[in-house]
């Protein structure tokens, strides 16, 4: 069976989960929320590692050396997702397809987090799943995955 490897990142900040605005972001800590995502059923054999900083440039590192290692990322950039085009640059430059997700709605908060510079390149786009938006996220990339194996299967066969 196949393995799928997930990077999870996140960014500035969401290491300050369980402590930070509960009111919107709830009262469960990153380390909760990523062994509830690794804990998941995903239907497929799933391999998931996570990184998370406050500094932009070890975010963009760790990004641009996932392109060998890695089959999907799944980010939450916190709020540089509406400010880095470093972050974004590094995304498309890791040619590895990617997942943004997001806690809250960022629709339903201030007009400055209603920007993405990362969504429209992004295989999918989550926003206020909760808890669960990570989960969510790397469902959601395994099944884009299993789409594009399929399809190349299909036209490998035609040929």
């Amino acid at each position: 069976m196949n393995v799928y490897k997930v990077l999870i990142v996140n960014g500035p900040n969401m290491n300050m989960l369980g402590r930070r605005e509960t009111s919107v972001y709830g009262s469960m800590t990153l380390d909760e929320i990523i062994e509830l995502t690794r804990a998941h059923s995903y239907g497929a054999n799933v391999k998931i590692d996570h990184f998370q900083s406050n500094f932009e440039g070890d975010l963009i590192d760790r990004i641009q050396n996932a392109r060998d290692s890695y089959d999907l990322i799944v980010i939450n950039a916190g709020g540089l997702t509406h400010t880095s085009i470093c972050l974004r640059d590094a995304l498309i430059l890791s040619e590895v397809p990617f997942v943004e997700v997001h806690i809250s709605n960022i629709f339903a908060r201030e007009d400055f987090r209603e920007q993405s510079v990362t969504a429209d390149r992004a295989l999918c786009f989550i926003a206020g799943g909760g808890v669960h938006a990570y989960a969510l996220g790397v469902m959601a990339g395994i099944n884009h995955l299993k789409l594009r194996n399929e399809s190349a299967k299909d036209k490998s066969l035609e040929e």
